[in-house]
């Protein structure tokens, strides 16, 4: 019986051993599967070239989300590091280097030593050009066309050296709204801008209400309301600083409801805790209205009416070139916006 039991125990233990061979066997030779080749290195920001006294595109600057072109101006005095950054976003209708030619941007920053970040929207994501202001997915942060733009500031500020508290943006009308959306969206990395002809943040979501909203401002909006839908872009935002802005409308505007750039005016005031109460109400010349609230030497929120003047950015004699959209005016919108930021050639320009 025993010798009958190892037996039987000898055979088990066999035939577990070949199975253990089959298990543990390293497997056939095969073809080895090609490593992926490692991604190239990304581009340093000193790696493309600056051409003074031209304005040039940068193809790779980012993931670029929201799929946007980036050209620079570099001043023909290569800017010193620690210089400003200025970020100037075209209308509808418009490209981004005529319309930083056309409305005197370039001969400014030219004049003061100061580099141009100059974003493009291509027909393939708005048939006329227009930026998505209104669209979620291309205002929120870390999204879209916001992202777009972030990612050019950060390639720009590095490549240029800039000073990252004093990088400013600029825009009219669908680009004003994009502005205001960025100062909101990136609160941190704007020390200040500027919205022509714009909207409030958050005064549509859709197509049909951003048309809506732009031929007629909401007549139900309400200093917290507006307020709220600026915060909601930043959730996360801390403390209590925020840009400040300079608003800019034509009273005769037949695009955008000119009572949108008292809500946006509401809207930031709100933002920086200004006195519903203007401190400053003056007309500079005629026609021309001039109102601020904040402190006074340094207001936060600047708002210009200039009676009469169609859609478009106000441009003074002598300064700019007339084209559409972009008009002459009594008083030019870049001296003055540049002198409301603190930069140089204040409003010497006219």
């Amino acid at each position: 019986m025993r010798f009958s039991t190892a037996r039987a125990t000898l055979r088990l233990i066999r035939r577990l051993g070949r199975v253990a061979k089959r298990v543990m066997a390293p497997a056939p030779n095969r073809p080895r599967a090609a490593k992926p080749s490692p991604r190239p290195a990304p581009a340093k920001p000193t790696a493309f070239p600056l051409r003074p006294g031209a304005i040039t595109e940068v193809t790779a600057f980012g993931s670029n989300p929201g799929a946007l072109t980036m050209r620079l101006y570099t001043p023909r005095r290569v800017p010193l590091e620690g210089a400003p950054l200025v970020v100037v976003l075209h209308g509808c209708g418009q490209d981004a280097a005529g319309f930083a030619q056309d409305s005197g941007w370039v001969d400014w920053a030219e004049r003061s030593g100061v580099p141009l970040v100059l974003p493009g929207q291509r027909i393939a994501n708005h048939r006329h050009g227009c930026f998505n202001w209104y669209r979620t997915a291309d205002v929120t942060r870390g999204q879209g066309e916001a992202m777009s733009i972030r990612q050019m500031v950060r390639l720009a500020s590095l490549r240029f050296g800039s000073d990252r508290k004093r990088v400013f943006i600029v825009g009219l009308s669908a680009g004003g709204a994009m502005a205001a959306a960025m100062l909101a969206a990136y609160p941190a990395v704007f020390a200040g801008g500027a919205v022509v002809a714009g909207m409030p943040v958050g005064a549509a979501r859709t197509s049909p209400m951003a048309l809506l909203r732009m031929s007629r401002a909401d007549p139900l909006g309400t200093r917290l309301g507006l307020v709220a839908a600026a915060r909601a872009a930043a959730p996360t935002r801390q403390g209590n600083t925020w840009p400040r802005i300079s608003i800019w409308q034509p009273e005769g505007d037949q695009v955008v409801d000119p009572a949108n750039a008292e809500l946006l005016a509401t809207q930031w005031g709100g933002l920086h805790g200004c006195d519903p109460a203007p401190i400053e109400d003056s007309h500079p010349t005629p026609g021309v209205r001039r109102r601020s609230w904040g402190k006074p030497g340094r207001p936060a929120v600047e708002l210009w009416t200039l009676a009469d003047l169609g859609h478009g950015f106000p441009i003074a004699a002598g300064a700019g070139r007339v084209a559409p959209w972009v008009l002459r005016a009594p008083v030019g919108a870049v001296p003055r916006i540049a002198a409301f930021w603190g930069l140089p050639d204040g409003v010497s320009a006219g």
